[in-house]
């Protein structure tokens, strides 16, 4: 059973930086403060679904600063929360904040109310990007902060961006390695996106911001995933899950961002094993069949252009993210 969330948004709650991407009320399609209601009703909706699994979810407070909200807000969120975990309805709490909102006594709140988890916003590990994009922490934040939690017990996960305002391939790269360094338990890559009123915006009409194309975005993307799982850290999300229609301007986003990376990787190793034009039988486990094929076929069409016809067969024998290729002759 794959790792799953009961997601409590906490839009903008805390955050005292207006960052140059973001605009929470779009990203998380609401802007009012959840309740202690709240909580119980989504664990209610969870605990009843056919996929709950007790041992794989977690309450995850996300959308805003956690730890920067109202204290007593927090305390009575968070009271909330260890009642399930006390319970053995969830197997613990996770929580989202910046760097800069990190310390021994709110680290201590957290201990004592069973966080499990904390997630770093780091976005860039490079000064002068965080610094356009007026993120109001530095690099090293990041690295204190991280130690801090580890020292804690904590799990630690970092998110980064990739094309943020001012930012080049190189430094999204070194961001990587540079997040590879404080040995995170998780890590997640989010793809800059232009959304609607925000500094972003305006930086984009004016032509001062070109976002990253889609295939571009997805090329990276692959690049730094594989980055991370080589250092055995667990990549839980590639792309926004989601965003208002209305909300989106410009930008790298697709509804199903981290199936194209999926089917991109595949391709180029199947680039790689496949020298010669001709007909090919691809033998892959069931689970990879549509990464294989990739959306609206895109990789069997990719090949066809390259006079190469590739058949996918299903085959159980085979590991999963490999596969077997024999020539048809």
């Amino acid at each position: 059973m794959s790792h799953s969330n009961i997601s409590i948004f906490v839009p903008h709650s805390g955050c005292p930086h207006q960052c140059s991407f973001c605009n929470q009320r779009y990203i998380t399609g609401q802007n009012y403060q959840p309740s202690a209601k709240d909580i119980h009703n989504a664990v209610s909706v969870a605990v009843s679904s056919a996929r709950y699994d007790f041992s794989s979810c977690e309450i995850a407070f996300f959308g805003g600063s956690f730890t920067a909200i109202d204290r007593d807000y927090m305390t009575e969120l968070l009271k909330v929360a260890h009642q399930y975990v006390s319970d053995g309805a969830v197997s613990g709490i996770r929580v989202s904040t910046r760097p800069d909102c990190i310390n021994d006594d709110i680290l201590a709140v957290l201990k004592h109310y069973r966080v499990t988890a904390i997630e770093l916003g780091a976005q860039s590990m490079v000064n002068d990007v965080l610094a356009y994009n007026n993120r109001g922490h530095l690099a090293e934040d990041v690295v204190y902060a991280s130690q801090k939690i580890k020292d804690y017990g904590f799990e630690l996960g970092l998110q980064m961006m990739t094309g943020l305002y001012k930012s080049t391939l190189e430094d999204d790269i070194l961001t990587a390695r540079k997040l590879i360094e404080l040995s995170p338990d998780t890590v997640r890559i989010y793809p800059t996106i232009v959304v609607k009123n925000t500094d972003l915006e305006m930086l984009w009409r004016t032509g001062a911001y070109i976002p990253q194309s889609l295939e571009d975005a997805v090329s990276l993307c692959v690049k730094l995933e594989d980055m991370f799982v080589s250092n055995g850290i667990r990549v839980i999300r590639v792309g926004l899950h989601t965003i208002e229609q209305d909300a989106y301007v410009a930008g790298p986003w697709h509804p199903a961002f981290r199936e194209l990376c999926e089917a991109k990787r595949f391709r180029t190793r199947l680039e790689k094993a496949i020298i010669s034009a001709g007909s090919y039988n691809v033998f892959v486990n069931p689970s990879d069949v549509s990464k294989v094929i990739g959306q609206k076929r895109i990789n069997l069409n990719y090949f066809k252009t390259k006079n190469i016809n590739l058949k996918i067969i299903s085959d159980s024998s085979v590991e999963s993210n490999n596969f077997i290729v024999k020539e048809v002759k």
